[in-house]
Formats: C-alpha cells, structure tokens, sequence
C-alpha cells in the first residue's frame, strides 16, 4: 500500500473508531434522554452553522408562503432537532429497540394497513418514500414483518462506516443494494416477484424530469417511473411518522399508484414521477417538523428557468393535466425561482 493510501485507510479508520466510541458512550443512558439530549445539540447546531439553518427557513418560507416568520424560524428549528434525534439516537437504536415480539410497543400499521396488502404475495412492488420522518425506520418495520424489502442506498465514501451502516440496516432482515452500478440487480429482483424500496426526494440534476413538489418543479429520477412502467409495478408510497418525540411511530400509506392509473395518461411517464413526488408532498405536509429541509431539494432548476424564459407551453399543458392541479399552484410554478444564497 502506498503511503498516501496507508494515510488514507488510517484517517478513515481513526473516524469510524471516534464514532463508535460517541455512539456507545451515547447510547449508555436511556433513550428517551437521548432523545432530549440530540435535540439539544439540533438546536446548538442551528444557532452555530448559520447556512444550514437558513437554507431550510428558505425551503421552509418558499414552501409554506402563508407562514409568517416566527412560525418559519420555529419550523427550522424542530426539522434541525428532528435530524439529529434521527441520527444521533433512532438510527442506531432502531435495531435494539424493534424486534419481532417488541415492535408492536413502538410501531403503528393502522394507515399502511391497505398498502401492506400489495407486499403479500408473490407480485412485486416498488416501495417510494422520502426523507420526511424516520425513513430508516420504515423499510427496517417491513423487513422485521417478514415482506422480502430490497432499500437502494448511496454508499459512504469511508468504508469502515459504510459496512457498520449497512450492518445496522440489515440487522432485521432488509438487504441494502448500492446505487452504483445496481440497475442490473434491480431487474434481476421485480423480474423475480421482489421489493424495490427507494427514497424518492433527492435532486436528481438538470437531467432530471421537473414536476411538482411544494410549489416549485423539482428534479426527479426517472428511473421510478421508468421501472414501473417496464413491468407493469405498482408503487406504494409511504412514511413513518414520530409520535410525540418518543420511540413511537405511524407507519403512514399516502397513495397507491397502480398501472390502471397512469395506462391512458397522455405523459406516463411524468404522470407517475408528479404523483409519487405529490403524495410524498402530503405525507410532508402532516409532519412537516420532521422533514430534512436542509437537503438541497430544488438545487437544480429546469431550461426555461436556466435560460430566463417563460414556462414551455407543452409542460404547462401536463401540468393542467394533472388532477390535483390547481390554478393557484399552477401560477406558482410558472414563477421563476432564484436560487437561495445559502443553497
């Protein structure tokens, strides 16, 4: 090995120890002061790293333009708490907490209950939420319940924490796929009767297909769509929602979106992308706390936006075509955003 790799391996594997040691020194007292403790160092976070705490008041302003600016800073500051109590303290505790006889005392199915029943059987399925409450959790509850869940994820650039991560993820049953290179695999497992879970709300560049999400088009994979129409896949949308800033979660179903719906669409193919990017907007919406609006959702921006134009015609007819669209929202999107200073 050379002496920069040996560097390397030493400075990744001297970061993977220090964390190691800070989450077993965290995790000795109970979780419920765990959970106080991270959202104090959420709160500490927000006063100390400026950009990020701005970054998610503007997402948060765009957003939801009804609210005023305390209710704005306060929103801020709970998403901040949230992330770290999700973190700090769920993420590693998740797996010891929930097990096949204990999850039922955290767990709620109530409104997932019709969406679990397209996970039994031998159909495949694509699973699609974002980062809104415990995403971690969720497909973690799937697996422990015995629904067969493949979660792409992206690997960490250390090693060390990328095999602890994944270890603590497949602690239950749910078998994490690379996003590098996985597209074979994914085939391989809906071809197969399998389940594709993915988390849906990252910004896929200005590749990506532009549609709806909280007033703003966001670019959005293709990919999803793209799966589902190949084979013919429903796509169950969902979250899992913290009740109470305990150890106690709704596992939320918001939509169903089936090939019957998007066959005799004009667009599929945008149909399907706007839609799962509608219902993770309400799943969102009935937590919105618990939301990472420090994520750079809407970095990227479409042509006419880039070029200074007005919206293309054609894309305002397909969003005319969408059931859920409104004339309010309609002439919010069609508003040129300029990018934050903080993004």
């Amino acid at each position: 090995m050379r002496p920069q790799g040996f560097i390397d391996h030493a400075a990744a594997f001297a970061q993977y120890a220090a964390l190691r040691g800070l989450f077993g020194a965290f995790h000795m007292f109970p979780p419920a002061q765990n959970m106080r403790t991270a959202a104090q160092f959420g709160s500490l976070y927000g006063r100390l790293v400026k950009r990020h705490r701005d970054r998610a008041r503007g997402h948060i302003r765009r957003s939801f333009p009804e609210l005023d600016e305390p209710a704005v800073a306060t929103l801020a500051d709970d998403s901040l708490r949230s992330m770290f109590q999700m973190f700090l303290v769920e993420a590693t505790a998740v797996p010891r907490l929930l097990t096949p006889t204990s999850w039922s005392q955290h767990v709620r199915t109530g409104r997932i209950e019709s969406s679990l029943r397209l996970l039994v059987g031998n159909d495949p399925v694509i699973f699609v939420t974002g980062h809104c409450g415990n995403w971690e959790l969720l497909g973690f509850t799937l697996a422990l319940l015995g629904f067969r869940l493949h979660a792409l994820a992206r690997p960490l650039d250390n090693p060390w924490l990328d095999r602890w991560v994944r270890g603590v993820r497949e602690a239950r049953g749910l078998t994490v796929l690379t996003k590098w290179g996985a597209t074979t695999e994914v085939q391989r497992i809906i071809e197969s009767g399998g389940r594709i879970g993915f988390i849906a709300d990252q910004n896929a560049g200005e590749d990506g297909m532009f549609v709806p999400f909280f007033g703003r088009l966001a670019s959005s994979y293709k990919s999803i769509g793209l799966l589902a129409m190949r084979y013919e896949v429903p796509i169950v949308v969902g979250a899992a929602r913290r009740i109470g800033g305990r150890f106690d979660y709704e596992l939320d179903g918001v939509d169903v979106i089936r090939p019957s719906d998007w066959r005799d669409q004009p667009d599929p193919l945008f149909y399907i992308t706007a839609r799962f990017n509608h219902a993770m907007e309400l799943a969102v919406r009935r937590a919105p706390d618990q939301y990472l609006w420090v994520h750079r959702r809407w970095k990227s921006r479409p042509a006419h936006e880039r070029a200074g134009k007005p919206m293309p015609e054609r894309l305002r007819e397909k969003l005319r075509s969408l059931p859920w669209m409104s004339g309010t929202e309609l002439e919010r999107l069609e508003q040129r955003i300029e990018p934050l200073v903080c993004a």
